[in-house]
């Protein structure tokens, strides 16, 4: 036993194959760093990270057991992280539209909107926290870890927290440097920018729809 964890390593293989899953939160970072470049999706993946940290620490203080506990809540929470979702992936489709319709000279590129408009940081804050299957996730990850006869179960949480944590950095970084490598790509072809971020805001209408009809299970 390492710091109170059962089985740190099987943790540890756990962990990385779950942090390449793609989800809504590696999605909106490599397009936000594709359009943007790298400063700036390093700002999106600043918000994936608190996001998740504080998803972690809810987790850890029980907030996901009060979900199971309050269907109402756990409702409310479900369908506002749909309808902000589905919201993002609108905008993004109609961006794209109207990139696709401008004439060259007039469009911005990357068919991306201003990033002082963009909020990429709330915005990815918003996508991690709107999520209350994250947080079940994240219970049902962490407890069967820790031993619970452990003296002090904060350092375990600390340390499998900080283990997905650097996975989750070390992937969006590589991401991140993915979509800067994509952008000279969509700086040449507006119509090819246009179109790839039609289909990143289809899958993000898919995500809230999906979340949408998820259950406690």
């Amino acid at each position: 036993m390492f710091f109170g964890i059962t089985d740190i390593w099987t943790y540890v293989v756990g962990a990385f194959f779950i942090v390449l899953l793609p989800g809504p939160n590696s999605l909106y970072v490599l397009s936000f760093a594709a359009q943007h470049g790298v400063r700036q999706g390093y700002r999106a993946a600043a918000g994936v990270f608190l996001g998740d940290t504080v998803l972690m620490v809810l987790a850890a203080a029980g907030a996901a057991s009060l979900l199971r506990a309050t269907p109402v809540l756990f409702t409310i929470v479900k369908y506002a992280g749909a309808a902000y979702l589905a919201w993002m992936g609108f905008q993004m489709i109609r961006g794209a539209v109207r990139a696709w319709r401008a004439r060259p000279a007039a469009a911005d590129e990357s068919g991306a909107a201003p990033v002082r408009q963009a909020r990429p940081f709330r915005k990815a804050l918003t996508i991690s926290l709107l999520n209350p299957k994250a947080i079940l996730f994240f219970l049902s990850f962490f407890i069967p870890f820790v031993d619970p006869g452990y003296s002090a179960p904060w350092l375990s949480f600390l340390i499998l927290g900080a283990v997905i944590q650097i996975f989750s950095v070390l992937y969006l970084t590589t991401l991140i440097f993915s979509g800067t490598f994509l952008a000279g790509q969509f700086r040449r072809h507006r119509k090819l920018s246009a179109g790839l971020t039609s289909g990143v805001g289809a899958l993000f209408l898919g995500f809230g729809a999906k979340l949408a009809t998820a259950s406690l299970g």
